[in-house]
């Protein structure tokens, strides 16, 4: 096995991990940022757009997901692991356009950036250590 090989390849996954990490959180941010204009009453063209804004999100943590996996595959091959979970994301219940929907969503938003945040600095101290 070749170690220098093993190692590059663990921090080039490691650091395509974090653009994925990174994109979910500006896109969280977007989503939240908007999601306090809803709560004030942006109507629905607020809605609709912090709605394509989860949805982005959703697919930025997807793709962070696959990109940890296969991190943390990478890293078993030089002997060291990642553990992380990003959980869960939102779901559909903001249909109804109400302001506790509103204040639910905006928690679950705040909820996934923490993770995406704490799962960021994981990785960033795990490439640190390598």
């Amino acid at each position: 096995m070749d170690y220098t090989r093993e190692r590059q390849e663990a921090i080039d996954a490691g650091e395509r991990a974090l653009l994925s990490l990174r994109e979910a959180r500006s896109q969280l941010a977007g989503a939240r940022s908007l999601g306090v204009w809803d709560i004030l009453g942006g109507g629905s063209f607020v809605s609709l757009f912090k709605h394509m804004k989860i949805d982005r999100a959703r697919q930025a943590i997807d793709r962070a997901r696959y990109d940890l996996q296969r991190f943390s595959r990478e890293l078993s091959d030089i002997r060291m692991n990642l553990d992380i979970d990003i959980g869960g994301f939102l779901t559909a219940f903001d249909l109804m356009d109400n302001f506790f929907a509103d204040i639910m969503v905006q928690s679950r938003i705040a909820d996934a950036t923490r993770r995406i945040d704490d799962a960021i600095y994981e990785v960033e101290d795990c490439l640190r250590r390598i």
